[in-house]
């Protein structure tokens, strides 16, 4: 008989930082591209791979939001340790990235930088936001089941 077990993540020292490198580089390799093409059908004025200097350090603005996208890789990694590895992991690895790094951006991020809050409620600027954060979340999603089906987490 084929059962699923349903196994938190064993404590392994190498998981957070793993968490965070996916989420760095899921900005990377998913929320930029997809950036590119909303950009490229016109649908978003947003620069992927922008080298603006932002924040404190003045670091480049891609570097920035690689960055938080590896804390927000740590905020999945710990959300998802007790979901089973199947197909309904990624899908709800996209869903945490359309929803709760969107919503973040758009209603505390955007207004203490002083921008309108979601993006002044403009359907483009919405449907970007929530297009980039889901392609993070998927791509940071299929690193992590990566990982755990390497670390030997049983399905």
């Amino acid at each position: 008989m084929n059962r699923v077990h349903r196994t938190a993540v064993r404590s392994l020292p190498a998981q957070w930082p793993i968490a965070f490198a996916a989420g760095f580089i899921a900005v990377l390799g998913f929320h930029q591209p997809v950036l590119a093409a909303l950009a490229s059908a016109g649908i978003s004025k947003a620069v992927p791979y922008a080298t603006k200097a932002v924040g404190p350090l003045g670091v480049p603005q891609f570097l920035s939001a690689a960055f938080w996208g590896g804390v927000w890789g740590l905020v999945l990694h710990a959300s998802s340790r007790r979901w089973p590895l199947n197909g309904a992991f990624l899908f709800k690895a996209l869903l945490f990235g359309m929803i709760f790094p969107t919503v973040v951006a758009w209603f505390i991020v955007a207004p203490l930088k002083g921008l309108p809050v979601a993006g002044g409620f403009r359907f483009q600027n919405m449907l970007t936001g929530l297009c980039v954060n889901a392609a993070w979340g998927l791509g940071t999603g299929l690193m992590l089941v990566l990982y755990r089906r390497l670390a030997g987490q049983r399905l």
